[in-house]
């Protein structure tokens, strides 16, 4: 749909009983040992219903003439002629006018849906900079077809330029696009950014949060365009989280949104039914405080027939998602042992926890997927803990994974999100499940979130994950003797393996991060050796590469002693100690010159920690 322009038309085939059994594309849904034709039609069911009482849609039985709907037939009313001959409608001018004027420190955020040539303003902007006289302007996206339109534009406009690759050049004057890892890989080593550099960013809904906070810092002048509703991402999970971002690190940011549609007339019917039928546009719910919320597992066929608490639902998981598609909708309704928790007042939902169900391998078919020779489909933890950590009895034994929890905006701080997964602790211990455990980006946060309510590190992922740019971070909390026997041993296992993991595979984790997941684990004793050699360091008697073992020790007693493991001292310490960060990568990070200011700050970190009561008893 999204492809079409004014005039077009959709053509839906669909079989006179849809909805009535899943169609062939379930087969992705049905998770073993699930066979597709099993599964509920929900989610095909509700399409079907919609499409048959929308007055808009032209049915055509097969062998019948078309059914002609009565629809008005007003003309959509033209937009003013924009001032900008460029630009084609008087929101693609304001947008290309705040580019022209971008401040350092004062990012600009472009939010628009599908058709409304964001994309094409940035090539606008970029033609007149460029023309201008500015330098060079690097240009990011998830993938480079997401700039096409910024390329074609910027052709267009600059006809002496010329196109390499993925670079455009006017003289001696360049746009480039940098693919985003390779963009953070230039940052961190100071060869991207700096002064006056110029950093635009498109469809950044689809790129890691963690990411953009970099460029933050290393782009004086930057501006992020990206695709609100549709299926790019979930830009208005972006819009609302990143905005948190924004607000502590550049609070004059500034935002516009493009509302004037140029490939279709405003209030275009088949933009709107689109997003009625696929939900791209659901909202979560204005969170009024009526009431005691109430814990309820609402039906999934009355869900899929009561549209409004529907949309509300969703709205709550798109929200809280970076990466929400029509996809998701139909796991919401069809995934099999799929369960859904619900936080209410009234008929308006605050909170929503989804879980799945997990393991249970006879343990012939547990060793074939473990030794790889199997990959049934589903199971992602369960499967994981197998191939990554050597656990057969995660696939023998019972897990319960939450998908997704979500709670309403203005309801946040209120331990909505506790409530929610405590009660999914005793109902998975009701239902004889041996594990609960989830999986998510690692974020000190969220990790703060679910070790306070028992949770243990049991695997963490050695790359970035696509969607969040954090490494991937599982936990578990066992609910049965058998449970206690397993996570014990994945924790011990992945405590034992971690300090290596830092040292070589993971150098580039978060300092934060490493320090939280050390704190699990127990460490070494303190001993009165390690105590000596550490205030030698702090003294300066010794150089702390000689006292390293003294020194790690020292680290990992404080975290045990509950130190904060975001404090600068502890970081530091990790950064270096453990994860074997040089002179050059720490002096980026303290924002110091050399070797001798660094080892400075290591031994006032060192001092620091040794002050501490808690790090020497």
């Amino acid at each position: 749909a999204g492809t079409l322009r004014a005039g077009g038309l959709l053509v839906l085939l669909t079989p006179a009983d849809w909805g009535e059994h899943p169609d062939a594309d379930y087969a992705r849904l049905a998770e073993h040992p699930w066979r597709p034709e099993a599964l509920a039609a929900r989610y095909l069911a509700r399409l079907a219903r919609l499409l048959e009482a929308d007055p808009g849609v032209i049915r055509w039985p097969a062998g019948e003439g078309p059914r002609l709907p009565a629809l008005p037939r007003t003309p959509p009313s033209p937009s003013a002629s924009p001032a900008d001959p460029d630009c084609l409608t008087r929101d693609q001018a304001m947008a290309v006018a705040r580019l022209l004027r971008l401040r350092r420190r004062r990012p600009l955020v472009i939010t628009a849906d599908r058709g409304r040539g964001k994309s094409a303003a940035l090539g606008i902007a970029c033609a007149r900079l460029l023309t201008a006289g500015e330098p060079e302007i690097l240009v990011t996206a998830p993938r480079p077809a997401a700039v096409t339109s910024l390329f074609e534009r910027l052709a267009a406009l600059c006809p002496a330029g010329e196109r390499h690759g993925q670079t455009f050049r006017l003289e001696d004057r360049a746009v480039r696009f940098v693919a985003p890892d390779a963009l953070a890989e230039l940052a961190r080593e100071g060869r991207a950014g700096g002064p006056g550099r110029l950093l635009l960013v498109d469809e950044a809904a689809a790129i890691p949060a963690g990411l953009l906070g970099e460029w933050l810092a290393a782009f004086p002048r930057i501006a992020f365009a990206t695709t609100v509703h549709g299926y790019e991402g979930s830009g208005r999970g972006f819009a609302l989280r990143f905005r948190e971002r924004l607000d502590r690190r550049t609070p004059d940011w500034r935002g516009l949104h493009l509302g004037e549609p140029i490939r279709w007339a405003v209030d275009d019917p088949l933009e709107g039914l689109v997003h009625r039928l696929l939900m791209l546009d659901a909202e979560p719910p204005v969170a009024e405080v009526v009431g005691e919320p109430v814990l309820r597992h609402p039906s999934r066929d009355a869900l899929a027939r009561d549209e409004p608490r529907l949309r509300g639902l969703f709205g709550l998981l798109v929200q809280a998602h970076y990466r929400t598609t029509p996809s998701d909708l139909r796991l919401l309704l069809d995934g099999p042992g799929l369960g859904i928790a619900t936080l209410e007042t009234g008929d308006t939902p605050l909170g929503v926890a989804l879980t799945a169900d997990e393991g249970g391998f006879e343990a012939a078919l547990a060793e074939r997927v473990a030794r790889g020779e199997r990959r049934p489909r589903g199971h992602l933890m369960a499967q994981s803990l197998a191939a990554h950590a050597g656990s057969r009895e995660a696939l023998t034994g019972r897990l319960r994974r939450v998908l997704r929890i979500a709670v309403s905006p203005e309801r946040r701080r209120e331990g909505l999100g506790r409530r929610l997964i405590e009660a999914e602790l005793s109902r998975a211990r009701d239902d004889g499940r041996d594990v609960l455990g989830a999986s998510f980006g690692a974020e000190p946060g969220l990790m703060g979130f679910w070790r306070v309510l028992g949770f243990r590190a049991v695997r963490l992922g050695l790359t970035r994950e696509a969607a969040t740019g954090e490494h991937a971070l599982m936990v578990a909390r066992p609910l049965t003797p058998r449970g206690e026997r397993l996570v014990a041993e994945l924790a011990a296992r992945f405590q034992r393996a971690l300090p290596g993991l830092l040292a070589f595979e993971l150098p580039r984790l978060a300092p934060e991060v490493a320090a939280a997941l050390l704190a699990e684990g127990a460490g070494p004793a303190l001993d009165a050796a390690d105590l000596r050699d550490a205030r030698d360091v702090a003294a300066g008697h010794r150089e702390p590469a000689l006292a390293r073992p003294a020194l790690q020790a020292l680290v990992r007693h404080a975290l045990a002693r509950g130190q904060a493991a975001d404090g600068e001292a502890l970081c530091l310490l990790v950064a270096w100690g453990f994860q074997g960060l040089g002179t050059e990568a720490l002096a980026r990070r303290l924002g110091v010159s050399g070797r001798r200011e660094v080892t400075a700050r290591l031994r006032e970190a060192t001092a620091a920690l040794l002050a501490d009561k808690r790090s020497c008893t």
